[in-house]
């Protein structure tokens, strides 16, 4: 019935649809974020749950997969505080670096755009009141901190107890000839959550591994926990790689004196993004939905705006099983297409037949 209505008539109602799902995933943004991820976490922890399961009763089964997912994270915070603990070592030094580099930038921008110290002390307010925003848009509602540490275990439990019951329902509410075609949907997105999340721990360990090494090498301080964090924000496609490079540029600015190791810093980065995109992503991750690097930022930036930093890293596999879901549905498979990272040839030639073709004048010109 729908798709006999114009497109005028149509796109409107598309439009505030979009516009009431964005609000309702604002508003209820405390209570989602926490949800989406024990989702994840939910689908990553249960092969192992399942195997257990064979071997005792479920609650157990369940409770022992997530207490060992609570150890590993325990050992890895762990190995990230101490070594944000050596970070305070030469914090003096760098505050006095710092300000000197601060001192001789304030005087350039006087100089070169006669930006007055006043009004560069004014900007960086407004920046720093920016970025706190955005903090406090990240830890906002009661639920902010709580989320973390009993709302996420809650429901990544709950909802690995009631899979059975989650998937029968997403079965029954659709109609008989619809069945297989859930079905599909179901078993792709598990496949391409886990496949994805697994592929990217790998590949997170492997460039923070590169990433330390590089750093050790080029002798610059705190190298291991700079790697880590690069390797942590590389998460996020794009944007995180370059954010990640200005890390140990500002310490090793901060650190010692001339610019030849922030140029190595930035060739060995350089090298390590070129390993990383065209060797460990395609091989390690092999996630079976490819989302195009347009949509990519564009959803990435939209998520921030949104859910703020949990958003980032929720954008893409949110975006993924949109994919897999409009590729199985016959009315929005164009948007699957415009998803994906596959571009059509079989219209270029039509394209290209249409720019030869020259434009007939007629007599009145």
């Amino acid at each position: 019935m729908v798709k006999n209505f114009p497109f005028y008539i149509k796109a409107p109602i598309i439009l505030l649809g979009l516009v009431i799902t964005v609000f309702i995933l604002n508003i209820l943004r405390d209570v989602l974020v926490p949800l989406a991820f024990a989702t994840l976490i939910a689908i990553l922890l249960n092969p192992l749950s399942n195997r257990l399961e064979r071997k005792m009763p479920k609650v157990l089964s369940i409770l022992i997969t997530m207490i060992v997912a609570v150890l590993i994270l325990f050992g890895l915070m762990y190995f990230l505080s101490s070594q944000i603990a050596h970070f305070f070592d030469n914090l003096d030094a760098m505050k006095q670096k710092f300000a000197e580099i601060l001192n001789i930038a304030q005087q350039w921008l006087q100089q070169t755009f006669g930006i007055s110290s006043q009004k560069q002390v004014e900007m960086l307010n407004d920046a720093a009141k920016g970025s706190k925003a955005v903090i406090g848009q990240t830890l906002s509602g009661v639920l902010g901190i709580l989320s973390v540490i009993f709302l996420i275990p809650v429901y990544t439990f709950l909802i690995m107890f009631y899979k059975t019951l989650i998937l029968n329902f997403l079965y029954e509410v659709f109609s008989e000839e619809n069945k297989t075609k859930v079905g599909e949907i179901l078993s792709e997105t598990k496949a391409a959550i886990q496949s994805y999340i697994i592929g990217l721990l790998i590949e997170t360990s492997i460039v923070a591994v590169m990433n330390s090494c590089a750093l050790l090498i080029l002798g610059v301080q705190n190298a291991i926990l700079i790697g880590v964090i690069g390797a942590i924000l590389n998460l996020l496609p794009y944007i995180g790689g370059i954010i990640a490079i200005l890390l140990p540029v500002l310490m090793a600015t901060l650190t010692t004196d001339g610019f030849t190791t922030q140029l190595l810093i930035i060739g060995a980065y350089a090298l390590i993004q070129f390993i990383d995109n065209n060797f460990l992503v395609p091989k390690i991750v092999s996630s079976k939905v490819q989302i195009n690097a347009l949509i990519s930022i564009i959803i990435v930036l939209l998520g921030a705006a949104l859910w703020g930093v949990p958003g980032m890293f929720l954008s893409i596999p949110f975006i993924a099983v949109l994919k897999i879901i409009f590729d199985r549905i016959d009315g929005l498979k164009p948007w699957g297409k415009l998803l994906g990272d596959t571009i059509p040839t079989e219209h270029m030639g039509q394209i290209k037949r249409l720019r030869r073709r020259k434009p007939v004048l007629s007599d009145k010109t």
